[in-house]
């Protein structure tokens, strides 16, 4: 695939007419499944980026986090977005540092010296971020399968699980309701189509209309999202089955060479055979389940980064007085226009 030719046609031209893009890009690189070698005949092109931030962002009250085309999933952070989400282990943005150099399509001089550098983003953090996200990823596929092949009572129990996720991240976020309390519960049904559901008692006074609405469609809408009716496409439902699988696996993969390495691997050639056999579909099941083989890996990659997490020498934070450094001086030149 030749990507700079890719991005030489006309619906990229808002990489070079943008004001915030254009000149202002320090990297841009491909993302997905062509980064990680994965890809197959059905994968799109993804480009991900960093641009420096504007005067006015810096100085003024412009504010500019990033840049997204839906039509070409093309992605540009800004630059302090970006160090804000690389302090944090970010697994997306952390890529954008871990590409094998060829899959750069610009690299100027700022750009190339945050390569550079990418190490001194890397910390114990990335426990829980890499940790997070396989989560995320783990509880889709659950749910996932759940929609289309466990029992009612069983798939009910899924959607409860996802309910109180949600609510746990709305209490965490400090989303929830002051004046008020509610119990989330599953009980024998009275609708003849269910063996079991989910029952909800709230009691609350004098409480925000928009607060309870806030957390009672946030909760409804994942209902829904399991008992929506219509035609499903199997082949494609199957592929985003593997491919959510695959990433999980890889999510751990890459992980485990943050901790134990230090080091941001974008590109899984030692791992493709694992990874596009579970692409393949080799691990689901007919009946659309994974066979036991899959969580077999699973559980091999969750020991391994257990492992990791107790033996890397990474810091437990990063070296902010360095970070900050280099925010400056990069900051300083975009604010001088020299680069």
């Amino acid at each position: 695939m030749d990507f700079k030719r890719a991005m030489e046609a006309e619906e990229y031209d808002f990489l070079r007419t943008n004001p915030r893009l254009g000149r202002n890009i320090i990297l841009l690189g491909v993302g997905g499944s062509y980064a990680y070698g994965t890809d197959n005949e059905n994968s799109d092109i993804d480009f991900r980026g960093i641009t420096l931030n504007q005067p006015s962002d810096l100085l003024g009250l412009t504010v500019f986090e990033q840049y997204e085309d839906d039509k070409t999933d093309t992605v540009v952070y800004a630059f302090n977005k970006a160090v804000k989400l690389l302090l944090d282990c970010n697994p997306n943005m952390l890529e954008i540092l871990g590409l094998d150099y060829d899959k750069y399509l610009i690299m100027n001089d700022i750009g190339r010296e945050l390569l550079d550098n990418r190490k001194m983003f890397l910390s114990k953090r990335a426990i829980y971020s890499f940790g997070g996200y396989a989560s995320a990823q783990l509880r889709r596929l659950q749910n996932a399968v759940a929609r289309d092949s466990l029992p009612q009572a069983e798939r009910e129990q899924h959607i409860y699980n996802t309910v109180m996720n949600i609510l746990n991240d709305l209490n965490r976020k400090g989303q929830m309701w002051e004046n008020g309390d509610m119990r989330v519960y599953i009980d024998r049904s009275d609708n003849p189509e269910f063996d079991k559901e989910i029952f909800i008692d709230v009691n609350c006074s004098h409480l925000s209309l928009r607060d309870y609405s806030n957390v009672i469609g946030t909760m409804s809408n994942a209902v829904r999202s399991y008992d929506k009716i219509g035609k499903r496409n199997k082949k494609k439902d199957d592929n985003h089955l593997n491919k959510h699988a695959m990433h999980l696996i890889r999510l751990f993969m890459m992980a485990i060479d943050i901790l134990e390495k230090g080091e941001i691997i974008g590109y899984r050639g030692n791992d493709l055979e694992l990874l596009l056999s579970i692409r393949r579909g080799d691990y689901l099941s007919p009946d659309r389940t994974f066979k036991q083989e899959f969580y077999d890996i699973l559980a091999y990659y969750e020991s391994r980064l257990k492992e990791a997490e107790s033996r890397t020498i990474l810091p437990d934070n990063p070296d902010m007085e360095r970070v900050e450094r280099f925010v400056e001086y990069v900051n300083r030149r975009a604010v001088e226009g020299n680069y």
